[in-house]
């Protein structure tokens, strides 16, 4: 069986880990070259992940239950998840028409038409189900794997199993990233070295936010620059001595990163330079899609340039997610225009250059929605039953796997849990979930703990 990089310096361990910073001053910066010889053959290069943070509506967007549209308004029992007790709530059907698409014929509502144009290429997780009722945990574990504990998110894992394609950018890349419900920690290191932390493009909490690379250009004179940046690292070096030192090597290996990306990586994420066309496929240059029209063309270039794992968000610094209404569902209308056309934009241009071939696009949130009401006409938080959909990256296209019972609370068949997801996302990189861990106290780690099976009906 072949063996990542990151398996064969386990022979390195000790008590900080498998890495163990053995001989890393020696080789400062290098944690991130690209490992050439995976776990077994990668059918992706890279995953990008749409992240809805709060939770979309599955039964207002891609789960169409005709028994819940007859359901509507009467009161039925159900196992509330947050109090879990059995409790009567008036059934709510969807508030948006839902119409069939694509040579499939696949079930998309109005909220998202331009989406829908591409269920032939989408493989819909319709059994989906998580860990947490709230969106602290639930993100958090969407994040990381864990509730409670602080744990690597999942870009710094592929960070740190596959390095990057281009050691001139990090592995890990999010763009305006949640500011709230585990804030950092959502793109964090952990206990991993520091160079696998997720870099941030944007502002975090800031959906509106352009996603620019900050402090490319030093207001140092060139020849200056290199002399300060040796005498900084020969000073680092120097204090790290030759035991393993975690913060001092991280910033050996930050600032080795920083200085490649000032002397290369200028112009690499710059939607102003793209064409007309590409920019209005995007939705860029008109309200209500130029902000997240930005974010999603800068990662295709970011993909394109060789950066693994690029985390999109659809989110703000306020106390509430923007997608979570639980009195005004109405609401989903206005979020639904901000993110429809970049997305299908983004698929559209993966496609058409081809890099959806290997490129995982990933689009989802924490939960889902209850199919009853609250209030007049909100819903409740729901991690029993929800969707998700892949496309790209050696899935099948124009496939619905599992689903939720006939009203969409519960997940009922085809069943995947969030640990099963990471673990799939992980297969399809070519990595073994059970083999990508790293020795903390005595202990391996890994993404899905003990937990979580390949999801092998949806490989294509």
């Amino acid at each position: 069986m072949a063996h990542s990089r990151r398996d064969l310096l386990k022979s390195a361990a000790c008590g900080f880990g498998y890495l163990a910073f053995a001989g890393m001053s020696a080789r400062a910066g290098n944690a991130l070259l690209p490992d050439t010889v995976t776990m077994h053959p990668a059918k992706a290069k890279r995953v990008i992940f749409i992240f809805m943070q709060g939770g979309p509506s599955h039964v207002d967007t891609f789960d169409l239950k005709p028994e819940l549209i007859r359901a509507n308004g009467k009161k039925t029992d159900f196992l509330n998840p947050r109090t879990r007790k059995v409790e009567s709530h008036t059934v709510m059907g969807p508030l948006w028409e839902f119409q069939r698409h694509g040579q499939t014929g696949r079930a998309v509502s109005s909220l998202l038409p331009e989406m829908a144009k591409h269920v032939d290429d989408l493989c819909f997780l319709h059994g989906m189900h998580t860990e947490g009722v709230a969106h602290g945990p639930a993100t958090l574990f969407l994040h990381t794997g864990a509730t409670n504990l602080i744990r690597p998110s999942m870009g710094s894992w592929i960070s740190y199993g596959l390095g990057s394609a281009n050691e001139n950018l990090p592995a890990f890349v999010t763009i305006n990233p949640p500011a709230n419900n585990g804030g950092p920690r959502n793109y964090g290191n952990a206990f991993l070295p520091a160079i696998h932390q997720g870099t941030v493009l944007g502002q975090p909490g800031r959906r509106d936010a352009a996603p620019r690379l900050k402090n490319l250009e030093s207001p140092v004179p060139v020849g200056d620059r290199r002399r300060q940046y040796d005498f900084l690292q020969s000073i680092n070096r120097a204090q790290a001595g030759s035991g393993p030192q975690p913060d001092l090597e991280g910033a050996i290996g930050s600032y080795e990163l920083a200085w490649r990306m000032q002397s290369h990586a200028g112009g690499l994420v710059d939607v102003d330079r793209e064409t007309d066309s590409t920019r209005a496929l995007y939705g860029i240059g008109s309200k209500p899609t130029d902000s997240f029209g930005r974010q999603c063309l800068a990662a295709r270039q970011l993909a394109e340039a060789g950066v693994r794992y690029i985390q999109i968000s659809h989110c703000d610094n306020s106390n509430t997610p923007v997608w979570d209404q639980h009195s005004n569902m109405p609401k989903h209308q206005d979020l639904a225009l901000e993110i429809d056309k970049p997305v299908s934009g983004l698929l559209s241009d993966l496609k058409q250059r081809g890099l959806l071939e290997d490129t995982l696009v990933w689009w989802g949130a924490e939960f889902g929605r209850t199919p009853f009401s609250q209030g007049n006409n909100g819903r409740d938080h729901n991690p029993r039953g929800f969707t998700v959909w892949l496309a790209g990256g050696g899935v099948k296209a124009g496939y619905a796997h599992g689903g939720t019972d006939e009203l969409g609370f519960n997940a009922v068949e085809g069943k995947v849990h969030m640990h099963d997801l990471h673990a799939t996302i992980l297969h399809l990189l070519g990595m073994d979930h059970e083999q990508l861990t790293f020795r903390l106290a005595g202990r391996d780690f890994r993404l899905t703990d003990i937990h979580g099976e390949v999801v092998r009906e949806i490989l294509a």
